[in-house]
């Protein structure tokens, strides 16, 4: 069989001088500061009884390692030890300046022209997606400079670091633009990960659940929208761990992975893809149930390999360890799938 292409869907290169300075809570401040203290409770660590602290403080550690590097290319050159040499990764940004927790040192502009050098030193890898908070001036026009000049090949949007998918900006500027040029669009669809300050869980979740998409693939139906993570951890073990009550009409809807799946198979939306970004990483517990959505004729054709590096160095599996461990579980023939043929329908090649 001949060898696979992979394209990683997802994955991260920002650095720390693209976070807030006090996220997630203020004391990270003086672990940025003082790197070592990260390590000092580490080692402490070792002499406690608290099972697992050990464990997490070296995750971490490992996490606020790929983080602190100097450059973009820097964290691309680590996450390139775990693939093949011609695998290819979607590049996606992330603007954080705006959601409370505190300046950036570097803006999102900067953080584009750093992604932009980076696609220009890896041309056959790094394919560089832009990222737009509508409510920051010029966002349009800061998306249409990284399309028009800087080549960037699709938008990110990270709805709960405050504001919705159906945003004016987003749909009177943004997605006509995409649907006319064939750019898709990577959005996240996790309850975890990065939210406003000023948010509650509550608020982030209406604005990130797949429902609030409707809208917006109504509207554009040729857009090639990929709903990142299918759900997220805590629905894919509530999947899992509590089921779906069959009298309760509503049950399909409150679980995102089962939303996502059934918005997917009742062919409304032609054009909706998801990917298995972060949440595989807790692979023996989902493994076995991606294998079998992967045995579904329409969900096979709409899910993308992806894992979310850096964010997945404060897991225990390595980048490596997980794409391997997929390869022998879904087969040559689903890895091939989600790996290389549904990834090139996606990014508008196929």
């Amino acid at each position: 069989m001949a060898e696979i292409q992979i394209t990683n869907c997802h994955i991260h290169t920002f650095t720390t001088a693209h976070t807030p300075k006090y996220y997630p809570v203020r004391i990270a401040a003086l672990f940025r500061a003082v790197p070592a203290l990260l390590m000092f409770s580490r080692w402490i660590a070792r002499f406690l009884p608290w099972d697992g602290l050990y464990d997490l403080l070296v995750r971490l550690e490992n996490f606020h390692r790929t983080g602190s590097r100097r450059s973009q290319e820097e964290v691309f050159r680590e996450v390139l030890h775990y693939y093949p040499r011609d695998t290819r990764f979607v590049v996606l940004p992330m603007d954080m300046a705006l959601i409370g927790h505190g300046p950036v040192g570097e803006d999102i502009d900067a953080q584009h022209d750093g992604l932009a050098e980076l696609a220009e030193a890896y041309p056959d890898q790094v394919l560089p997606f832009a990222t737009v908070f509508p409510d920051r001036p010029g966002a349009a026009g800061e998306f249409l400079r990284c399309i028009d000049e800087l080549g960037f090949r699709g938008l990110k949007i990270y709805t709960k670091l405050g504001y919705a998918p159906d945003h004016p900006v987003l749909m009177n500027d943004v997605y006509p633009l995409c649907a006319a040029r064939g750019l898709p669009v990577m959005a996240h669809c996790s309850r975890g990960g990065v939210r406003h300050k000023l948010w509650s869980q509550s608020r982030a979740d209406k604005v990130t659940d797949p429902a609030a998409y409707r809208p917006v693939m109504e509207k554009f139906p040729d857009l090639r929208l990929c709903l990142a993570h299918f759900g997220g951890d805590a629905d894919w073990r509530d999947y899992l761990g509590r089921g779906l009550d069959p009298d309760d009409p509503e049950a399909r809807q409150r679980n995102w992975v089962s939303e996502i799946a059934d918005m997917i198979e009742g062919g409304a939306f032609p054009n909706l893809y998801t990917d298995i970004s972060y949440t595989i990483f807790k692979f023996s517990e989902y493994a076995p149930l991606l294998r079998l959505f992967m045995e579904n004729d329409k969900l096979r054709p709409r899910i993308l390999f992806g894992s979310d590096f850096y964010m997945t160095r404060q897991e225990q599996l390595s980048e490596k360890a997980v794409s391997i461990r997929l390869r022998d579980t879904l087969g040559e023939d689903h890895f091939r799938q989600i790996a290389e043929i549904n990834p090139r329908h996606w990014l508008g090649e196929a």
